[in-house]
């Protein structure tokens, strides 16, 4: 379907591609993993056709269309509603029905026997042919599905596209695609606004997608559910894993195991030759044995090891001890312009608590995160920390507040934390700013590098107790493991949100769901939440389908008629007398074979009691009589059992032709 041949980039000393060839084919769903500044979003622009390459370098094949999702992108400021401009994804479609419409009124006035009239009939009934094939008529069912399913609601679909927010207006853009359906999707970070509900929506959608898939990913329960194929962009190079993110990380390593292992042995053998070529160099007699080697050397495929990604390597500070209880919140309500976030919260946070905050976009997670940090106020109620609490706060959009006048290295200086020069730049080089990077200005960093510039600005002040808001955005995924791996270490009290869920799993302990202006608290991680809110669900549908049967029933009952309940009463108590007449005999039966079978068990109990007994293997007389005794028991039983089974089988055989008599 698509084939990338021969990319070969270079900026400088950097080689961002070496010699890259790639293919796409039909139902191809793949993961694009790589660390920040790899090049995989210039990749994705390249196959996009968005940035320019040689001609050759990238073929399409006939009638194949492409959608492109990228990870930032301007604002909408369509006049438009929600509906209307997810209706534009269907314009080629709508067009023609509007065409037909055209066409229909022009027929009205002309002579049927004309030629103009011949032709447009033609031209009307090509379009007709389009058209039911295309199912236009299901285009509002598509369009409430998918809008829904990323989060919006009903009552959203007549308000201007200009009213929603830019991670809103990504989930716009994001649903005209998936209605465009084209043949390939490229998704640069199509998770990034989303929350737990619509990313899970988004999963399954894209599971069942018909067309294929590239998509840049740093949540690797994402690319787990969604991808069957890894590209692994480094060094400029792609190595293809046949597998989703998992089945990626357990192949790289076999694989650089075995890589390492063919290395080591080439290795030995080049020292083994050099040291007979060494040896025996000086030597007339071995002359020709020493130059056989050295051109045996010189043909001699090199092997080279896999150059190894630098990654973030650190630690949070000691926590300094602070008290049991870390923060109370008692009756906090919150509003804007005149719209409840949340009212009248209760909450209680303890010393070493590692809590997710989830819920829907919008549902004001981040507003209660602010509160908690003191960024904004809250309209009533009280919010008390304990004793010796020193707060740390990471923002969503900390790496935007970053000042672009400054360097790196005058961020940190300025960061507050009382460090030494070679302290803070120690504490930069973890997170891979190093030599000359230190002296960069904010401003030119990419967004990857400002979410890294300000974690470091963050914990470089020790703190126990951190409030972080998505601080795994633009951050990839093995400096996720390692902030993860930090986190699980940390001794302090930790809040944070993030859809993140493989990320959350390293060590929270507690889910706060901020939902409908309510506030909960659940014991346990992000899994066991997401299972009990799926129990939730189905007793809800289940509950549903009782009172729909309920309501229908009543309906039914009150729409009947006196003489109609009189009759169907009448029916009823002859069906009781038939029953009574057949199956009455049997139940007389049933019931004495239940009381025998009830004598009969309690009398084997009674003697298997007895025999377990070591005075009964002395007495041989009474082991015999007490042995006759419980076989004829046990045979009384079975005949009993199969009496009772006799008597329930015909009352059932009774009960059955009388309730489809």
């Amino acid at each position: 379907m698509l084939s990338v041949n021969h990319l070969d980039i270079r900026y400088g000393e950097k080689h961002l591609f070496k010699d890259v060839s790639i293919q796409v084919h039909g139902g191809n769903r793949v993961g694009l993993i790589g660390v920040n500044g790899a090049g995989k979003s210039t990749l994705l622009k390249i196959m996009a056709g968005i940035s320019e390459t040689d001609d050759g370098v990238v073929t399409r094949a006939k009638h194949f269309t492409i959608g492109y999702l990228p990870q930032e992108s301007s604002e909408l400021f369509s006049e438009r509603s929600l509906y209307e401009e997810a209706e534009t994804a269907f314009a080629p479609l709508l067009a023609l029905q509007a065409e037909a419409a055209q066409l229909h009124e022009q027929m009205q006035e002309m002579d049927p026997h004309s030629e103009e009239f011949q032709g447009i009939l033609l031209r009307q009934g090509e379009i007709q042919h389009q058209l039911d094939a295309s199912e236009i008529y299901a285009i509002a069912g598509k369009i409430e599905k998918i809008l829904l399913g990323l989060g919006f609601h009903r009552e959203d679909m007549a308000k201007p596209v200009n009213a929603f927010s830019g991670g809103w207006q990504m989930r716009l853009k994001l649903a005209k695609m998936l209605l465009e359906a084209p043949s390939l999707l490229l998704l640069d970070e199509p998770t990034n606004h989303l929350d737990l509900d619509s990313l899970t929506w988004v999963e399954q959608f894209l599971k069942n997608y018909n067309g294929s898939m590239v998509i840049i990913s740093h949540d690797r329960t994402f690319l787990d559910k969604v991808t069957e194929r890894i590209w692994e962009l480094s060094f400029g190079r792609i190595d293809v894993y046949k597998g989703n993110y998992s089945y990626f990380l357990q192949e790289r390593a076999e694989r650089r195991a075995i890589e390492k292992g063919a290395y080591d042995n080439q290795q030995a053998k080049i020292k083994q030759t050099m040291r007979f070529v060494d040896k025996f160099r000086a030597k007339a007699t071995k002359a020709r044995q020493v130059q056989s080697r050295v051109k045996q050397l010189d043909k001699l495929e090199r092997i080279e090891l896999s150059e190894e990604e630098s990654q973030i390597k650190f630690s949070f500070p000691p926590a300094p001890p602070s008290g049991r209880d870390v923060l109370t919140v008692e009756g906090v309500s919150k509003s804007y312009n005149g719209s409840q976030v949340f009212s009248k919260v209760d909450l209680l946070l303890s010393r070493g608590d590692r809590v997710a905050v989830v819920g829907v976009n919008g549902a004001g997670k981040s507003t209660f995160l602010k509160i908690m940090a003191g960024q904004i106020e809250h309209d009533s109620g009280k919010i008390r920390f304990g004793a010796n609490v020193i707060l740390t706060y990471f923002g969503q959009h900390q790496a935007q507040e970053l000042s672009p006048s400054l360097t790196v290295l005058d961020t940190m200086a300025l960061s507050g934390a009382d460090m030494t020069i070679t302290r803070t730049r120690s504490l930069l080089g973890a997170f891979l700013f190093r030599g000359e990077d230190v002296d960069k200005k904010v401003s030119v960093l990419s967004g990857g590098e400002k979410s890294r510039l300000a974690l470091a600005k963050m914990i470089a002040k020790p703190a126990n107790c951190m409030l972080l808001d998505e601080p795994t955005n633009h951050l990839d995924m093995s400096s996720q493991e390692v902030l993860q791996a930090a986190m699980a270490q940390y001794d302090g009290t930790i809040v944070v949100v993030s859809h993140n869920r493989y990320f959350l799993e390293g060590f929270v302990n507690k889910v706060l769901e901020v939902k409908e202006g309510n506030i909960t608290l659940y014991e346990g991680n992000v899994t066991e939440y997401l299972a009990k809110q799926e129990l939730l669900r189905e007793q809800e549908k289940e509950q549903a389908v009782k009172d729909n049967q309920s309501e229908h029933e009543i309906t039914r009952k009150s729409s009947e008629s006196p003489d109609s309940r009189k009759e169907k009463k009448r029916l009823e108590a002859q069906l009781r007398q038939e029953r009574s007449r057949r199956a009455g005999p049997w139940l007389k039966k049933l019931t004495a074979a239940e009381e025998k079978v009830e004598f009969f068990e309690k009398q084997k109990e009674d003697l298997e009691t007895l025999m377990a007994g070591p005075d009964l293997y002395s007495d041989e007389s009474g082991w015999a009589k007490t042995s006759k005794e419980y076989e004829d028991c046990k045979r009384h039983l079975d005949r009993w059992y199969d009496k009772w089974e006799t008597a329930q089988e015909k009352i059932d055989e009774i009960d059955a032709e009388l309730n489809h008599g």
